[in-house]
């Protein structure tokens, strides 16, 4: 029999990460272990489907201590790395910046030395198949107008906060490999949307505001575009890359999909209409109109063709399917998300950059 593929998943608790090891671990021949550091929006409950699974091992570690990183590697053995791990809301990172720098720049770095001295230990065919793959953001590359699009030739200007933390978090991983040889790929996505998505991000915050009856914020006049992709085809993406990738290649992954945020959320209101209806009147009603956060990127879109033709991928899910399935699993499965609503994030509002404010991308 052929030995499994080891993955060591970092942040595989997380949204992404976790769709990840859901994708992974049901398939033949392949081993997952999940480091995450458990932070807010980390959630165990979203791989109670594969956690008692022979395939699937959990270490609850941070990618910046470099020790228990080290440890991990030896232990696992693993044959690919596939990096999640990273604090992700555009929000937070206007109020909080420095733990998007500890966890997206910091962490990376330190991730990328102990896999570099991992990897250099190895016997030559198992150091010739080793991967090391970075999941970035489209938002690395700053905001579009009202045309064009993001090729992985586009030039980095980051705007916010998170943007910058994960721009830097590519230049490290693309300079260990230039310059130490680490057998790099890296991939840019669009924003992602599904279930199990923490419910400080836009669609889960606005299905669930509207399940509760309450206002549905909507920043400035809902003008900014997002290219939106379903998180199970990206899960599938990510496979693709990370197994026939070419080494040193950067891939973008979206979905084909731009809406304006209000086209977003009054497609939610539409279908909580027809899945959920409220005794007096429409979803539509509830949507409020609050100021803009700061430094709002007006518009991304991802070109996903180098993606198609070399490795065959293409997005399964339209955002209509795909939305229609997000909402009903929000609706069949308060068990995940009431718990989270009652005890850490009730909804309000994020990154105002004002101390006194208590926001989504």
């Amino acid at each position: 029999m052929a030995e499994a593929k080891r993955i060591l998943v970092t942040g595989g608790a997380g949204f992404i990460g976790s769709a990840v090891v859901r994708h992974l671990v049901p398939q033949a021949g392949i081993e997952v272990l999940n480091l995450d550091k458990l932070t807010y929006a980390a959630n165990l409950d979203s791989l109670r489907g594969v956690s008692g699974m022979a395939a699937y091992r959990f270490a609850e570690a941070d990618i910046a201590d470099s020790a228990r990183v080290a440890r991990i590697f030896t232990d696992f053995h693993p044959h690919a790395v596939m990096h999640l791990a990273a604090e992700s809301h555009v929000d937070r990172s206007i109020d909080g910046p420095e733990d998007f720098i500890q966890s997206n720049v910091v962490g990376t770095y330190r991730l990328a030395q102990e896999a570099l001295r991992y990897w250099r230990q190895l016997p030559h065919a198992e150091a010739e198949a080793f991967r090391f793959h970075h999941i970035s953001t489209d938002e690395v590359f700053g905001e579009l107008g009202a045309t064009g699009i993001f090729t992985e030739d586009s030039p980095y200007r980051p705007n916010s906060p998170y943007a910058a933390s994960k721009a830097s978090a590519d230049h490290i991983v693309r300079a260990w490999g230039r310059t130490y040889g680490l057998p790099v790929v890296l991939s840019n996505c669009s924003n992602n949307y599904g279930p199990y998505h923490f419910p400080e991000k836009l669609i889960p915050l606005v299905i669930l505001k509207g399940l509760a009856g309450e206002t549905i914020p909507v920043y400035g006049k809902g003008e900014q575009i997002r290219d939106w992709l379903f998180v199970e085809d990206h899960a599938r993406a990510l496979q693709l890359i990370v197994e026939r990738g070419e080494v040193g290649e950067s891939y973008n992954v979206g979905g084909g999909s731009e809406r304006t945020n209000l086209q977003v959320v009054q497609g939610i209101c539409d279908l909580l209409d027809r899945l959920r209806p409220r005794h007096d009147g429409s979803h539509r009603d509830l949507i409020g109109f609050v100021p803009d956060r700061p430094g709002h990127d007006f518009r991304y879109a991802i070109d996903y063709t180098h993606l198609e033709n070399t490795l065959g991928w293409r997005p399964l899910e339209s955002f209509e399917s795909g939305l229609e399935k997000t909402v009903q699993w929000y609706l069949d499965n308060d068990w995940w998300w009431r718990p989270i609503v009652e005890r850490h994030y009730a909804g309000q509002r994020l990154g105002l950059s004002k101390p006194e404010a208590t926001a989504p991308n």
